[in-house]
């Protein structure tokens, strides 16, 4: 992906929601011709020439000081995910890079997903690719774990596939959030092929992902609710935790689980209950072909 062209989208758009009246800044009866501030009132903010802030959203200067982008984080109002993202655009790079390693899943990691029972826990990459699952991730979310591996992707199935729209009950947020998601580690990873080509794809086959795409905003959710609407059990509301490895940043650790004594407890009882079934080795014995029957 192009560094320049996000870090030049990315500031205009930051821009244009801060109003002028906001800032201290003397505001004047004449018309404005740009919503939001003007790159010399981000310059004048930041304490910085208007001519070096130029540049700098252009994406035409190296080695910015961390006191100059503070200086326009704050002009900007950015939020703590903002500021990462802005670090990220401004950071030199080489302009070829080796390409980016597969990521793999340590089997340590993997048995701590696969143990967990309290709800679905899966693990993600830095394109949103689905890399581990334990058995609860698998009956919930059925539809992206039967997806052939090159398109077990949480962003393609967002976007692309209808079952999405009918699983989460707040698409729109889960659409933004995904889009949120995607664009920090686009940030992080400017030379990412896979990652370029999925947020391609996006933008060719899903008019909701050109759009929220374009609007640029960022953040990393690390925790929160989502609320869905399962066709075996109905409506569960699960709050969630996004954890981060330490030793790898662009794998994250999703971690759902319901309220205490909630009806969405006893839903998950009964979704783990028909999962313990279906894997049992005695249901899996009569499902199996036996010798003669090859």
């Amino acid at each position: 992906m192009d560094q320049r062209s996000e870090l030049r989208e990315f500031l205009r758009s930051r821009r244009a929601k801060v109003k002028p009246e906001e800032t201290g800044l003397p505001t004047y009866n004449s018309r404005r011709h740009v919503p939001g501030l003007r790159r010399e009132e981000v310059a004048q903010l930041a304490g910085i020439s208007s001519d070096y802030y130029i540049r700098l959203e252009q994406g035409r200067t190296q080695q910015v000081s961390d006191s100059v982008l503070e200086g326009v984080a704050n002009a900007l109002r950015l939020t703590e995910d903002e500021r990462v993202h802005l670090r990220n655009l401004t950071r030199h790079r080489p302009r070829k890079q080796a390409p980016q390693p597969k990521q793999r899943v340590r089997p340590g990691l993997l048995r701590m997903i696969e143990s967990v029972d309290c709800g679905p826990a899966y693990l993600v990459g830095r394109a949103m690719e689905l890399l581990a699952w334990n058995p609860l991730a698998e009956i919930i979310f059925a539809d992206v774990v039967a997806m052939p591996a090159e398109r077990r992707n949480m962003a393609q199935f967002v976007f692309l596939e209808p079952p999405a729209r009918q699983l989460f009950v707040d698409w729109p947020e889960i659409a933004r959030s995904t889009v949120d998601y995607l664009h920090l580690s686009a940030g992080s990873h400017p030379d990412d092929g896979k990652l370029a080509a999925l947020v391609g794809e996006l933008s060719i086959k899903s008019d909701e992902f050109r759009r929220l795409w374009s609007e640029h905003t960022v953040s990393d959710r690390t925790h929160g609710v989502k609320r869905l609407a399962h066709p075996l059990v109905g409506a569960m509301s699960l709050t969630y935790e996004a954890l981060r490895l330490s030793d790898d940043n662009d794998q994250l650790v999703m971690v759902f689980s319901p309220e205490p004594d909630s009806e969405s407890e006893t839903s998950m009882r009964l979704l783990a209950s028909w999962g313990n079934e279906l894997h049992a080795p005695e249901t899996i014995a009569t499902e199996l072909p036996s010798a003669e029957q090859k």
